[in-house]
């Protein structure tokens, strides 16, 4: 599903219940991802990042997934420590179906892990336990696991000096056919919403604005030109931004529209309306965000 993911290791096919040791532990900027399917007969499964792998006395878990299947079903995440389990984080959104392929990736971040499921941001999972104490991951319960892949990618630190919100820059190039721009950032915890525009630099027109408004679950597109908006974009299969999240966004510039994605999925695209883009240089983000990252080529 996600063509992206250059495994740096796999395992295929494990027997489950499976527990493996994650030889270099976990960094943030890694990426775990298991790909199989749920068997008809379910009722739940689970993947636990464990600090060891003895079961007399049990492990530490710090990160315990565990989907289960009964009525609407639901996502339990948790943490055991010295055999005792925390508290519950319950979501009840449920992206597994029955027999029905699944690609689950866990992000590992500083603070938290951000999980995902067929390319949909699903949860995120504030670490109770130090990342390095983490270098067992288990899979057991009913399960099919076909594939799991590990990518290891050092997290951005973020040198904040540089792209304080809100954030203007002049870019290398102007925002031509084949140009890529890639903005690495974090949603707030409390976000609104934030913004994103390309500008011509002789004008004040905007001929990209990206508006995801967190609180109302809308993507508004739209463009800036003769003093005054045109018309409100908004349909989109899917929200795709959650308080708090990681993401990534790239915009490709193509000869009639601009091309949208975000941590890997095609989000949208959008047509241009301001055509002379020889003269986009300008690019702006702000409102509810911790900006990371920005490149354009």
């Amino acid at each position: 599903m996600m063509s992206l993911h250059n495994f740096h290791k796999t395992v295929q096919s494990p027997v489950i219940p499976y527990a493996g040791t994650l030889i270099d532990g976990l960094s943030p900027g890694d990426l775990v991802v298991i790909s199989g399917f749920v068997p008809e007969g379910s009722e739940r499964f689970q993947v636990d990042f464990q600090c060891g792998n003895s079961t007399k006395p049990r492990a530490d878990v710090a990160f315990h997934f565990n989907p289960r299947f009964k009525r609407s079903g639901c996502i339990v995440c948790n943490t055991l420590q010295r055999e005792r389990w925390g508290t519950e984080e319950i979501t009840y959104e449920m992206p597994f179906e029955k027999t029905k392929p699944f690609e689950i990736v866990f992000m590992v971040r500083h603070d938290k892990f951000q999980v995902s499921v067929n390319g949909k941001h699903l949860l995120l999972y504030k670490h109770r336990i130090n990342l390095e104490k983490i270098d067992t991951l288990a899979i057991s319960g009913k399960v099919k696991v076909t594939v799991i892949g590990f990518v290891s990618n050092k997290e951005d630190v973020p040198d904040s000096s540089q792209f304080v919100i809100p954030y203007t820059t002049q870019l290398n190039y102007s925002v031509e056919p084949g140009r890529t721009i890639v903005i690495k950032g974090e949603v707030k915890e409390k976000a609104n919403g934030f913004a994103i525009n390309l500008k011509p630099s002789e004008s004040n027109d905007i001929a990209l604005h990206l508006n995801p408004r967190i609180k109302d679950n809308v993507f508004v597109r739209n463009s800036y030109l003769f003093n005054s908006w045109g018309e409100e974009e908004r349909s989109i299969a899917y929200f795709p931004f959650s308080p708090g999240m990681y993401f990534e966004l790239i915009i490709i510039c193509k000869n009639h529209e601009y091309n949208v994605a975000i941590n890997g999925m095609h989000i949208l695209e959008y047509k241009h309306r301001f055509k002379q883009l020889d003269k986009i240089r300008i690019l702006e983000v702000f409102g509810d965000v911790q900006l990371l990252d920005v490149r354009c080529w």
